[in-house]
């Protein structure tokens, strides 16, 4: 057997395999011989069928497979003397041979890239500062308020924050359109369920009041047939809500868990609670910008077998998450391709984070994965369950484990690279938490 290098790419390589023809007929008869002893056919006993029935039966099959394994074994020999790491599967093809009695092949195939890791000492990334306060903690017990508003009847116009049931029925040209009419529609004033529009002609209306007007809608509405459209509502009135907050008392406090209804237990709780979030965000924020440094730091061209791979289990995934959510998956077919800027993403980091792994050794301690478990298990009722059920699945050990290397790598990262404190607006960098 002879074997010939080229380079055709970056990372793409092809080698040229030549396997002596006596040789595979060697091997053929081999494994005719020992498919004779155990094969079964009609009219004959076991290990008793004719070598040359055998031969007539099965000889193409077992051709195809000596020349395989032929091939095979020259080209991992090939790849192993050469010290390459393959990405995906070679594309074998018959060549004309140019040499009698031998077979000749090209086996096409991609290596993964050499990764030289760059120096992070002149990077840097500005981590985000965030302290729980009193303030802070007020405001998280509002919004728990808010979410707990109960809606009563109010003899008054509908304001701002009233809870507004209406009947409806909207015209195109004259003509009804879909999804343009109800009969019994619930909606909060000012919560921009609604249309900004058909929100303010509602405002200030009395239970049984109805009113007409035109409402245009925007140019990028979600319906196209509507977008940019201007249409004629008729609105009556048929409830109008005003909301009452839950008291700060020991009945509010049962509601969140607490079973004593102790207040400031409940606000020891919640201010934990917020705590945990608050750290859960800030390492989130800055594991983000960790990532991205290295990418940046680190280009790398990656092999298209991987991003296929990729792409193919990040649609698998898609495909999954809409059937779990009662979607017909056959009726909207989900493309690979679809992928494709996010899986070169994901398999770029994911190389630059295998080296940077493999070169300061930071792979996780068990240590490290209880602690992580442990952090996740306290957000629940009843941690030590979590706990025993994380640990029941080799699965579920494996996702915490992944997370904390991923955590290992944004600890050296911030190690190597200037790293400064950038105080954040609560609101702003917590968004909608607790609503």
């Amino acid at each position: 057997m002879q074997t010939n290098e080229v380079t055709l790419g970056a990372l793409e390589r092809q080698i040229d395999v030549s396997v002596t023809l006596a040789d595979v007929e060697r091997d053929v008869a081999a494994r005719l011989q020992k498919l004779a002893r155990t094969v079964k056919m009609a009219g004959f006993r076991p290990g008793k069928v004719p070598l040359k029935i055998v031969e007539q039966t099965y000889g193409p099959q077992v051709r195809g497979e000596a020349i395989g394994a032929a091939v095979e074994k020259i080209f991992g020999e090939k790849v192993r003397e050469q010290n390459v790491r393959v990405a995906g599967y070679p594309r074998i093809q018959p060549k004309e041979s140019s040499v009698v009695g031998n077979l000749e092949f090209s086996a096409v195939f991609e290596i993964y890239p050499e990764i030289q890791l760059a120096d992070l000492s002149g990077k840097s990334i500005e981590r985000p500062a965030l302290s729980v306060g009193d303030a802070e903690l007020e405001r998280t017990v509002e919004i728990l308020r808010k979410q707990r508003t109960v809606f009563e009847a109010a003899d008054r116009a509908a304001a701002e924050g009233d809870r507004v049931t209406v009947k409806f029925a909207g015209t195109k040209d004259g003509e009804a359109f879909q999804g343009g009419s109800a009969e019994d529609f619930p909606f909060v004033l000012g919560a921009g369920s609604m249309l900004p529009e058909f929100e303010q002609n509602v405002t200030g209306l009395f239970v049984g009041a109805s009113k007409t007007f035109d409402l245009t809608f925007p140019a990028d509405y979600q319906a196209k047939d509507l977008a940019g459209q201007t249409v004629k509502f008729e609105v009556t009135v048929n409830k109008v809500e005003a909301p009452r907050l839950p008291e700060l008392d020991g009945e509010f406090a049962k509601g969140l868990g607490i079973a004593d209804g102790d207040v400031e237990k409940m606000r020891a709780e919640v201010k934990a609670n917020l705590e945990r979030e608050v750290r859960r965000r800030i390492q989130a924020a800055t594991k983000e910008q960790a990532m991205n440094l290295l990418l940046e730091a680190n280009p790398i061209e990656v092999p298209k077998a991987l991003v296929e791979a990729e792409s193919q289990q990040l649609a698998e995934n898609a495909r999954q998450d809409m059937a779990q959510r009662g979607i017909n998956i056959k009726e909207m077919p989900i493309e690979p391709a679809w992928f494709a800027e996010q899986a070169v993403r994901r398999v770029k980091l994911g190389l630059v984070l295998a080296e940077v792994v493999k070169k300061n050794e930071l792979h996780a301690k068990p240590e490290q994965i209880r602690a992580l478990v442990d952090d996740y298990a306290q957000s629940f009722e009843d941690p030590a369950e979590v706990v025993k059920w994380y640990y029941s699945q080799p699965q579920r050990i494996a996702q915490a484990e992944a997370i904390v290397i991923e955590d290992n790598v944004v600890d050296w990262v911030l190690k190597s690279a200037q790293v400064t404190e950038k105080p954040v607006v609560f609101d702003e960098f917590m968004g909608n938490i607790g609503r």
